[in-house]
């Protein structure tokens, strides 16, 4: 999967509330009332990941989480990026 243009990018994380870009990936932090929520989080967005074989760094700090996403076999920003982005704001939004 190609590599999006700065211009998709920018055009794509417009559609992600609290996305941004960070170099060659792209990011958010959620918070969770406890830390039991936010560990609850992390285990549905493992499911998601693998199921679409597109793993995020993640970043657990209490009831913080911070995901990052990038395609390293592409060396940045692809569509598989904004897919598990998405995917992850229907998580958020269906909790």
């Amino acid at each position: 999967m190609p590599r999006l243009a700065d211009d998709e990018i920018a055009d794509r994380l417009r559609g992600l509330p609290g996305w941004s870009r960070e170099g060659d990936g792209i990011a958010k932090t959620f918070r969770f009332p406890t830390f039991m929520d936010a560990i609850r989080f992390v285990n549905r967005v493992a499911e998601c990941a693998e199921a679409a074989n597109h793993h995020p760094d993640i970043d657990i700090r209490y009831r913080r989480v911070r995901l990052s996403l990038t395609t390293h076999d592409e060396g940045g920003i692809t569509e598989k990026d904004i897919v598990l982005a998405k995917r992850v704001e229907s998580l958020v939004a269906g909790s």
